[in-house]
């Protein structure tokens, strides 16, 4: 391994100063939950898949001879599947034949923009926490990351708007937003958001919004994405998925949207990346946009049932909480479990497996090592209710066993 390659590697968060491939903390918190025979809330994938008929459109494709190279910019079925959803939903219109590309994935989305849009030298401004995907990109770009906090406010999380205005300045290239944001579940406001628009404008930066979670929110909270402001849509690019709209996390099936100059310059690295994939999977998704909505409300109901009663759980079980507006995520603070043994939110992610059987992530790996945020939240861990009804009861119970334990050691 050269030592610009270990530089960069390590920079990005690929290796360990050993030269090891250091493990995402999503990997490592689900090796130690099968370890244990922890439920695990750790790492957000469903327990179940996704509408059977969904399945089936895929196994159709397959027998109907959907099994090669599909076009690099995807099926023209789905990215008209995507334009349409696209206006349905927010009046945004993109035509499907330059302005819309399916990806692998919203992640590789990411990728593919941010390693066309930047280099050395240049900046790319983040929320923090951020998933951790986003830092491991930019390092390998070779761009610096920028980040911004999101601040325990008024029982949830609000955006530093004076940090965003001291952040983002004349070498930010890419200001890139997460919203409905994980890991926090919090929804930017309409003020957040044109707040980011104008520090764009200003700095003439491309936002690149990552929108997974779109469909997935609560408690009357509605997402708008920033490509519906006033001279956003030429300036963003959005990207989302069908992994989490559809709970078919596996397939891969993402997709891009905006002007297209900027799609053609992530196709340009795209098709270096994966070229294509998913090939069954396009048109079932293609029908799963255009047919799906009653599919995506009841997926919407049940998690907010499930939300709830972890929610409940975890206040019961001692916890300090912020209520999520959306994703499949909540955050507690954990410092009523906190000793000298156990110190900190990390210490008591890989703690609780063994102790209580139940597993989490910290927040903490979420945030730039040493930084405000990570200080602030450091005794905050990151519980998902994306589980079956069985996982989060026997994951309450648990965790009220050990509030239980708590209280008996300290009488």
């Amino acid at each position: 391994m050269t030592e610009r390659w270990r530089a960069v590697s390590e920079a990005a968060g690929l290796i360990a100063p050993d030269g090891r491939t250091r493990p995402t903390i999503f990997a490592e918190m689900t090796a130690l939950a099968r370890a244990t025979g922890a439920a695990n809330l750790g790492q957000g994938f469903p327990d179940e898949d996704g509408p059977e008929w969904i399945r089936e459109a895929a196994v159709a494709a397959i027998r109907g001879g959907a099994n090669q190279y599909p076009p690099g910019l995807g099926i023209p079925e789905l990215r008209e599947a995507i334009a349409a959803h696209q206006a349905r939903h927010y009046g945004l219109e993109f035509d499907p034949a330059t302005e819309v590309l399916v990806t692998a994935g919203a992640t590789e989305g990411l990728a593919a923009a941010i390693l066309a849009l930047t280099g050395p030298g240049d900046e790319v401004v983040t929320i923090e926490p951020f998933y951790d995907a986003y830092a491991a990109v930019i390092a390998l770009s070779g761009a610096t990351q920028v980040t911004v906090p999101l601040v325990p406010r008024g029982g949830g999380f609000a955006l530093d708007l004076a940090a965003l205005d001291a952040a983002v300045g004349e070498r930010t290239r890419v200001i890139l937003v997460n919203s409905p944001h994980n890991p926090t579940g919090t929804v930017l406001t309409g003020d957040e958001l044109a707040a980011i628009a104008a520090a764009a404008e200003r700095s003439d930066a491309v936002v690149v919004t990552d929108e997974v979670y779109e469909h997935l929110t609560f408690d009357g909270a509605e997402h708008t994405p920033i490509a519906t402001l006033p001279g956003m849509r030429a300036r963003t690019l959005t990207l989302s998925s069908a992994g989490k709209t559809f709970s078919l996390t596996g397939w891969k099936i993402g997709w891009m949207c905006g002007p297209a100059q900027l799609i053609e310059a992530a196709l340009a690295v795209k098709q270096y990346l994966t070229y294509s994939g998913g090939a069954p999977f396009q048109p079932a998704i293609a029908r799963a946009l255009a047919e799906g909505d009653a599919d995506v409300a009841a997926l919407r109901d049940s998690l907010d049932e499930r939300r709830e009663f972890l929610i409940r759980g975890l206040r019961e079980a001692g916890f300090g909480l912020v209520v999520p507006r959306g994703t499949y995520f909540v955050c507690a603070d954990a410092s009523p479990f906190l000793t000298e043994e156990v110190a900190d939110g990390a210490a008591f992610a890989r703690w609780l497996p063994g102790a209580a059987g139940v597993a989490c992530v910290p927040l903490a790996a979420f945030c730039r090592e040493g930084s405000e945020a990570a200080a602030q939240l450091a005794s905050w861990v990151r519980f998902t209710f994306v589980k079956d009804p069985e996982t989060l009861r026997t994951a309450v119970e648990r965790l009220g066993a050990l509030q239980r334990g708590a209280a008996s050691a300290s009488a």
